[in-house]
């Protein structure tokens, strides 16, 4: 079977196996050499007992004394050999201070001078072990000088023990050995089986390449999406940052360069890592991020039961502003039209009836004092509020209010010149639409004889302060603390609970306050501060 066709099990079999067998390489080697170190220190020090012993027998400090006759020199060689063959030395030399052998395995070096290099500090007192190269191989050496019993030197012991090879280690350890690479690939191949479904069941039962295939198509389909999304895991890495995140974002570069950094170092202000520690979705949120306003949802993502990250997906405002400029205003037009036709009938079927009546000059006053008054609303709003959307918006309210029997009251000192940062003239609509329309429900569910809607705007010395107050139904305390949550409302009915929510988030956006002063039966008063 090809490699290429293994399964994630095989394979990880295969690759243990390997890194098994090499291991135990390195391992034999190093072990091999520690255990020759450790030998070659062990014969040293037997080879410098061995060599003490035999400076120490009376024998040999008698022969070093005496060497004229040559029945004593045979003698002497074999006590010396018998005591060669008991410690399995290579060789024992016994010379005197000439450097002459009295001892030696060969019979023929009997008699010679020793050319060895390395012997001359034996002949000054001094013990000590080296190495050398034999016909056998490597010899562990000890040098032992001889001393009378007057403390004088009168020779030197060598004596000489052959290394073993690391062919003769391995012998000497080989069931060991066996043994333990025999357990180790037993127990190493059972916990590579077991490492394998353990990975496989975490991958889903799929194959590497599998889901490397599933990534490259995520990583397309996530490019393709209109959406920018954005994905963290639990430690605050982004995992998913589609191209069209970073185009909606400002962010230069490929956006695969971002993948494994820290959301912090990249978007500060996305308000994924508070999705994270709480663990709660928010949907249809509209947030600031790099200086960007988009609509977010911002998703917790869980696995087996435990949090695991967070996926943004959002929008750009932009684009939906634009529409919904649009579809706001033909909206506005035709609220404008309808209210402007019912006031405008019931002002007709006025004059008519004073017509009919014979009041001729009672019409003409009726009539002039309408045109008066449409005209110093409409004046007032053109000259104090500099955005023909705001003025339009309120002066659709006023006549709103008429046809509610609600008196709406611009504060004559009102205006409005320019917008905070971060808010435009979409967010004051939004803003101011929904003040008004919440005290028109006010006042609609309350039976007052004078029903009135005050609106004051201060546009001054860097402050832009807004009031709308109503003499309405009022709120309990505990209303007041849950008005600005998101669904909840005071008006048991679908479709309630959104726009002080919205009204809240702009307030957020904008760096704005807002102060509530509400009193069951007596009305509600919203104050609203930015600073310009």
């Amino acid at each position: 079977m090809k490699i290429n066709k293994l399964s994630t099990n095989g394979k990880i079999v295969l690759l243990a196996f390997f890194i098994i067998a090499f291991t135990f390489l390195v391992a034999g080697i190093l072990l091999l050499n520690n255990l020759a170190n450790n030998d070659e220190t062990d014969l040293g020090q037997r080879a410098m007992l061995v060599a003490q012993t035999v400076s120490d027998l009376p024998e040999v400090q008698k022969q070093l004394e005496y060497t004229d006759t040559k029945e004593n020199s045979l003698a002497f060689n074999q006590m010396i050999n018998r005591i060669k063959v008991i410690n399995n030395a290579q060789y024992i030399v016994v010379m005197n201070m000439d450097s002459v052998k009295l001892s030696h395995p060969s019979s023929g070096q009997i008699g010679q001078v020793s050319q060895s290099s390395d012997i001359q500090a034996a002949f000054n007192e001094n013990y000590y072990i080296s190495k050398a190269v034999g016909e056998q191989g490597i010899v562990v050496r000890a040098f032992v000088p001889v001393l009378n019993d007057e403390h004088k030197q009168i020779g030197v012991v060598v004596v000489g023990i052959l290394l073993p090879t690391f062919l003769e280690l391995i012998l000497e350890n080989l069931n060991e050995m066996i043994v333990t690479i025999l357990l180790s690939i037993l127990f190493s191949i059972w916990g590579a089986r077991t490492l394998g479904r353990h990975i496989k069941k975490q991958m889903f039962g799929l194959e590497p390449h599998e889901i490397a295939k599933m990534y490259v198509e995520r990583t397309e389909t996530f490019n393709a999406m209109h959406e920018g999304i954005i994905a963290v895991d639990k430690e605050m890495k982004i995992t998913i940052f589609n191209k069209k995140a970073s185009r909606i974002l400002g962010v230069g570069g490929n956006p695969k360069k971002y993948i494994g950094k820290n959301i912090y170092d990249v978007l500060p202000d996305t308000r994924l890592p508070e999705i994270v520690e709480s663990g709660r979705a928010v949907y249809n949120q509209e947030i600031y991020v790099n200086n960007h306003s988009i609509l977010s949802n911002r998703i917790p993502i869980f696995v087996s039961g435990q949090a695991a990250g967070a996926v943004a997906i959002f929008k750009d405002l932009t684009e939906f502003k634009q529409l919904a400029e649009e579809l706001t205003g033909v909206k506005a037009f035709v609220q404008a039209l309808r209210i402007q036709t019912h006031e405008y009938k019931n002002k007709l079927h006025t004059i008519a009836g004073l017509l009919q009546l014979g009041h001729n000059k009672q019409a003409l006053d009726y009539l002039s004092q309408v045109k008066i008054q449409h005209e110093q609303v409409t004046k007032f709003l053109n000259e104090r509020i500099y955005n023909e959307n705001i003025s339009g918006l309120l002066l659709s309210k006023i006549s709103r209010g008429n046809e509610l029997g609600i008196q709406v009251l611009i504060d004559e000192e009102s205006k409005l010149t320019r917008f905070p940062e971060q808010l435009d003239h979409h967010d004051f609509v939004v803003l101011f639409g929904n003040l008004i329309e919440n005290a028109f429900d006010a006042l609609v569910a309350v039976e007052r004889e004078q029903k009135e809607v005050t609106i004051s705007i201060d546009d001054n010395d860097g402050i832009l302060a807004i009031l709308v107050a109503d003499n309405g139904v009022g709120m309990a305390p505990d209303q007041v603390e849950k008005i600005f949550e998101n669904g909840f409302s005071t008006k048991h009915s679908k479709n309630r609970g959104i726009g002080l929510y919205l009204i809240h988030e702009m307030i957020t956006k904008g760096n704005g306050s807002i102060e509530i002063v509400s009193e069951e039966g007596k009305g509600t008063t919203f104050i609203l501060t930015f600073e310009l």
